[in-house]
């Protein structure tokens, strides 16, 4: 008999982290027994299926009760049918061969956690020198719903039932990379498809991490063609771009095994503080839920703040949005305002502003206080209203003022219309293959020349 997916209900009570993974676990408790890491083995488990608003999570995705001593260590493999694919004229199918994974990586409160996502052997042959590359793609927002993670995106490009609505959108840019003759890995973030724990939306410390993990991971998938020679890129944009940006600050101390080559961060939500009152009151409203719902397990001390100041519809709010992907939540909550949600008709950056330990909360997320490893490119739209582009630009600055190697990018167009997304998601495109080329440069050897010295020119 299928189980409604037991995500977090309240913040008062289950937003508690202990509650919250107790809550998934008495679901799927015995959904999939220790496997043997990497050979998709198990012992006898219970095939109790989790559902989230009508779909039905695969038990692949429910984590083991045991992991792995070593962070990028495969726990598990199967085939992954790409949604969008054709045979190819050896029988091979294009544009390559996927398989869904689960690896293991250290949270932002240093416990080891369980992580799925998908790598892609291409179909084209990769013609640089030195062995195969790959690319590990951080996704733009999906939401936080199991059903929403992009490795299940990749098999189902369209979810659309009466409940929830998800696009694959990032097949656009995986296809891409792909055709170079990169290897793409594709990290689902903490939580989302695995079904023990919310999706730590925007946390800066699980996005970073789990990507550079999922390049580790990568190195063991069955038929990878990929060494731990082989060089790699981090690409990202928005949720993405904020990941690939962590990461690459993070990979000196946390990941320095990886050889990264070169980033691409796209429109990242560098400073939280900013990105809150871009998004408030937009069509992604309901991010701000996801962002509170991840925050609230991972940190006490936010938690308590938001539980003390939401009122009953923010509640309601929080536990809704905890099993939406965007789709759902641009229908439910587009052009809603925080001031809904709380006390006194306060709204969350009022909430924040008025709490010291909120306000560090979101400090200790801030990116750009390290010096990222390796060439990196930022691009942002001047016009982006949702991730607001002077943040995104003022990353680029501390990064050349650490001596980073540093190429910005300002996206020039017209303003599209504001709070609807598309300001935000037309740069996204129309930049998507000069990002590309630019990485496959850095991944056949190429040199990047920093272009920090314009900062004071660029818009």
């Amino acid at each position: 008999m299928s189980r409604r997916n037991t995500r977090p209900r309240t913040p008062s009570t289950a937003l508690s982290p202990r509650r919250a993974i107790g809550l998934r676990m008495l679901a799927v408790a015995a959904a999939a027994a220790t496997y043997l890491a990497g050979s998709g083995a198990a012992a006898a488990a219970d095939t109790t299926p989790v559902v989230s608003r009508g779909v039905t999570i695969p038990a692949f995705y429910h984590p083991p009760a045991d992991l792995p001593a070593t962070n990028g260590t495969l726990i598990r493999t199967e085939p992954l049918p790409l949604g969008l694919s054709i045979p190819g004229l050896d029988g091979r199918p294009m544009p390559g061969t996927a398989t869904r994974l689960m690896y293991r990586s250290t949270d932002s409160n240093g416990r080891p956690v369980a992580v799925t996502g998908a790598y892609i052997e291409p179909w084209t042959t990769w013609r640089g020198a030195g062995p195969r590359p790959l690319v590990a793609v951080a996704s733009g927002t999906m939401g936080q719903g199991d059903q929403c993670a992009p490795s299940f995106a990749l098999q189902h490009p369209l979810t659309l039932t009466g409940d929830t609505v998800s696009v694959g959108y990032e097949a656009l840019a995986v296809y891409r990379l792909l055709a170079t003759g990169a290897a793409v890995v594709v990290t689902d973030y903490v939580g989302l498809g695995t079904t023990d724990r919310l999706h730590t939306y925007v946390n800066r410390l699980d996005g970073g991490r789990a990507l550079l993990d999922a390049a580790r991971a990568a190195r063991a998938v069955p038929g990878a063609s990929v060494t731990a020679q082989s060089r790699v890129g981090l690409y990202g944009y928005s949720q993405g771009g904020g990941a690939s940006a962590a990461a690459a600050e993070l990979h000196s101390t946390y990941a320095p095994d990886v050889p990264v080559s070169g980033t691409y961060v796209g429109a990242p939500p560098a400073d939280l503080t900013a990105v809150i009152g871009g998004i408030d009151g937009s069509a992604l409203v309901g991010a701000l839920g996801w962002s509170l719902n991840g925050f609230a397990q991972s940190d006490p001390a936010l938690r308590d703040v938001i539980d003390a100041a939401l009122n009953d519809a923010g509640r309601a709010a929080l536990k809704d949005t905890s099993t939406m992907c965007v789709g759902d939540a641009i229908f439910r909550y587009g052009f809603k305002k925080s001031t809904r949600w709380f006390t006194g008709g306060r709204s969350l950056t009022t909430v924040i502003a008025a709490s010291p330990e909120a306000r560090a909360v979101l400090e200790r997320q801030r990116i750009g206080t390290l010096k990222p490893t390796g060439p990196v490119r930022v691009a942002t739209g001047i016009q982006d209203d949702i991730v607001p582009h002077r943040q995104a630009r003022q990353l680029a600055v501390d990064w050349c003022r650490k001596g980073g190697n540093v190429t910005y990018q300002a996206i020039s167009l017209p303003n599209l219309g504001d709070k609807i997304l598309t300001n935000h998601l037309v740069p996204l495109i129309t930049d998507q293959g000069d990002a590309v080329a630019w990485l496959t440069d850095r991944l056949t050897g190429r040199t990047a020349h920093s272009n920090c010295w314009t900062m004071p020119l660029q818009p």
